[in-house]
């Protein structure tokens, strides 16, 4: 089954010293491994304001990490395209005021996927299947 990553989720699936679990790393890699890892397009620029405000520090060049982060190979980049941009309505505005949140939620309403997220906010908002190992 496929699955959708919250931005940070995936920057830590992506860090060595993370707060996600062995066993959720290694769920994320066996999701890998067969194609089933998914990323809202949103989430690329997400880390980028990350990056440029200094909050989060990469090996490479951001445009390199970039490119290596998202190889078909890793996961599939699920675009914000025009499903995405109408599926958010009143329901997501009312637990989140954050602009890409509401994106990543909407992505993934759209494609009917569990998100892999330890945002409380979208946890507790009860509008999407969340993932757990």
């Amino acid at each position: 089954m496929s699955l959708l990553l919250d931005t940070h989720v995936w920057l830590w699936w992506l860090t060595p010293d993370s707060p996600l679990t062995p066993k959720e790393r290694n769920a994320l890699d066996a999701a890998a491994e067969v194609g089933s890892a998914c990323l809202a397009a949103i989430s690329m620029w997400e880390t980028k304001l990350l990056h440029s405000k200094r909050r989060l520090t990469l090996p490479l060049p951001f445009a390199d990490w970039l490119t290596r982060a998202t190889e078909s190979r890793v996961l599939t980049v699920l675009p914000l395209d025009r499903e995405v941009v109408i599926a958010p309505d009143a329901r997501l505005a009312r637990f989140q005021g954050d602009p890409a949140d509401r994106l990543i939620v909407a992505t993934d309403r759209v494609h009917a996927l569990p998100l892999a997220t330890r945002d409380r906010a979208i946890r507790r908002s009860r509008t999407i299947k969340l993932w757990s190992v």
